[in-house]
């Protein structure tokens, strides 16, 4: 039978740290030891207060839709959130719950990209983005970044890379796979010129809460027209419920909620009603103790790494990856990894995944394991290396 895949499907390409992962699950059913530092996932389980709300959701037979943008109870919660500990008044009709991040960003380029529309966006960065463009016709505008800027846009390049036919400009802080913030004042900068240019602004805030030099901020205070994508998977520890949402500019609401409608119905029901929970006082009090516990990964992680000849110039202030040049090791950094996983038993992400600008000098670090596994890893991986 002939098939004929859309060519729209040219663009996309696969996750290889996802292929990554499969090799190493087949590895450890053969009985070999792996240690993990390719997914971004975190280790540790939802917190109890949240299971117990949605195992209490079930159990009350909270099993329906619930309206397209989301249950009015959670988008209330979460403007509250926003005001009590970020600083930033949002009016809950703005906040439209979503199916995870993914779910967010497709919805907030649904509603202003056109065919052929440009969106602007850092190179590292994170690899759905670029896709997504591509799905609704759009083009990725890529723009190499590198430690001189923190792995982030600045203004100043946005204004030099501007064209006719970009539409609107991506940023991420704490930015997957760097770990690298954006000055707030920067941040205002860019949302000033953007709105001169008549373009729009989506700040990828997933990682927000999970800062460590300083207190979580959302740069909606200093971009209050931008579209905020966030998500209750990684500070919350709620990857497999898939739940998140979308803080959308007031005109865009309508659209929105119709273009949801659409698409999703709705975000899953026990999730919403699970999350809930996500904001009491017990929930929070594990929340950041885990956050704690990453940034002593983080503070053992990068000086080993670099004592074993890997170059990171830039400390992540965020997130939890480490985004490192090895190019004192290899000038393929996709057969470098893949050679790590088969002898060494570690497995990491290879820089292809996020980009293409000196993708094959660079690999990324999860330090989503324990400290202990972490130890492990680079225990292995100074056996493996020259």
């Amino acid at each position: 039978m002939d098939i004929a895949i859309a060519e729209r499907m040219s663009g996309i390409r696969p996750f290889y740290v996802m292929d990554l992962l499969t090799r190493a699950r087949e590895l450890e059913r053969q009985g070999r030891s792996i240690i993990h530092m390719e997914v971004g996932e975190p280790d540790f389980e939802t917190p109890q207060p949240i299971t117990r709300a949605g195992i209490d959701a079930l159990n009350a037979g909270k099993t329906h839709y619930t309206p397209a943008a989301g249950l009015p109870e959670l988008r209330a919660r979460l403007s509250e959130f926003y005001r009590d500990q970020l600083g930033v008044e949002v009016s809950a009709q703005r906040i439209i719950i979503t199916p995870g991040a993914s779910g967010a960003l497709q919805l907030a380029l649904g509603v202003t990209v056109n065919p052929d529309d440009s969106v602007m966006m850092a190179d590292p960065g994170y690899p759905c983005n670029r896709h997504f463009v591509r799905m609704l016709g759009g083009e990725a505008q890529c723009v190499p970044v590198d430690s001189t800027s923190e792995y982030q846009l600045t203004a100043e390049m946005i204004q030099q890379h501007w064209s006719p036919s970009t539409k609107a400009v991506m940023l991420a802080s704490p930015s997957n796979p760097t770990g690298t913030v954006i000055d707030a004042n920067e941040v205002a900068k860019i949302s000033a010129f953007v709105q001169k240019q008549q373009g729009c602004l989506m700040i990828d805030e997933i990682y927000a809460m999970l800062t460590y030099e300083q207190q979580a901020v959302s740069l909606l205070a200093h971009a209050p027209d931008a579209f905020i994508i966030n998500s209750f998977s990684k500070y919350f520890g709620m990857t497999g419920w898939r739940l998140g949402w979308l803080i959308a500019p007031e005109p865009y609401v309508d659209a929105i909620d119709r273009l949801a409608q659409n698409i999703f119905l709705a975000a899953p029901t026990m999730a919403q009603h699970a999350a809930l929970a996500a904001f009491e006082a017990e929930t929070m009090q594990i929340l950041e103790a885990r956050r704690d516990e990453f940034r002593a990964r983080r503070d053992y992680l990068l000086p080993a790494l670099q004592q074993l000849g890997f170059e990171i110039s830039t400390v992540p202030q965020g997130a939890f990856y480490l985004y490192a040049d090895c190019s004192r090791f290899t000038a393929d950094s996709h057969a470098f990894v893949l050679d790590i996983l088969e002898k060494a038993g570690v497995a990491i992400t290879p820089g292809c995944d996020f980009g293409d600008h000196r993708a094959n000098h660079h690999v990324r670090f999860a330090y989503t394991t324990s400290i202990e596994n972490l130890r492990e890893g680079v225990a292995r991986l100074t056996d493996y290396l020259p």
